[in-house]
């Protein structure tokens, strides 16, 4: 039920920026607490959105009394949903992936993260090209065994016209204790990653850029002389 109830939403909540569930059953009501980007638009305009959503889950799940409650996500760059589904879109722009990844990396390590993985897997090249993988990683992520528990993960695919691209982030958030380290101090950051530019920055100039020949209007063509005829001898 609760994993239907959190698919239901993640659909329905995608454009508020949907990253996190918790649903808590009592005996009087059974509270839904959902994390987003941007509370106002699951509100709606005099709380109609978020009436019609408690009533869609109370008919669809049979759940008795549902409350949901927003909370908005302090720091988007440490969602790894959020930062899949930016990589994404970006990838469908039809921007670099390299430099996406590297870009993405950059920002979460920035906002404090212990460790994060980015890997792109699919139709990377042009169309007709070869499947490949791109993975970039920073700063310390367990794969196995206890620690890995402590990892969050999330999972988007893009669909440029090239074919299918799977987009994996894992990150570590800050403060996080494991048992086998304890509290890592120091994180090492490459410098490629550290020196990465921002696609949004990088875009944004390329717009700004003014063109010198823009503006100036083309000089007026002169016209060919007329013909004299020909005289007959």
């Amino acid at each position: 039920m609760r994993y239907q109830v959190s698919n239901f939403l993640e659909k329905e909540l995608d454009r508020a920026g949907f990253t996190h569930v918790d649903i808590q059953r009592t005996p009087m009501v059974t509270r839904i607490a959902v994390e987003v980007t941007t509370p106002g638009r699951v509100i709606g305009k005099k709380g109609r959105t978020i009436r019609d959503l408690t009533d869609a889950i109370s008919s669809d799940f049979h759940m008795d009394k549902p409350q949901i409650s927003l909370v908005e996500t302090a720091k988007p760059e440490l969602e790894p949903r959020l930062v899949a589904k930016k990589i994404c879109r970006f990838i469908e722009m039809g921007k670099k992936p390299r430099a996406i990844l590297h870009s993405a990396l950059r920002d979460i390590m920035a906002n404090g993260a212990l460790g994060a993985e980015i890997i792109a897997a699919g139709k990377l090249a042009a169309k007709g090209g070869r499947s490949k993988a791109l993975r970039v990683m920073a700063g310390y992520v367990p794969k196995a065994g206890e620690p890995a528990r402590l990892v969050k993960i999330g999972y988007v695919t893009a669909y440029p016209k090239s074919g299918a691209i799977g987009v994996l982030v894992r990150l570590v958030m800050p403060g996080t204790v494991f048992p086998d380290k304890g509290v890592v101090t120091k994180v090492e950051i490459p410098n490629l990653i550290a020196h990465a530019e921002s696609v949004e920055n990088t875009e944004r100039a390329r717009d700004e850029t003014v063109d010198p020949l823009k503006g100036m209007t083309a000089p007026p063509k002169r016209r060919a002389p007329p013909r004299r005829p020909m005289r007959r001898r």
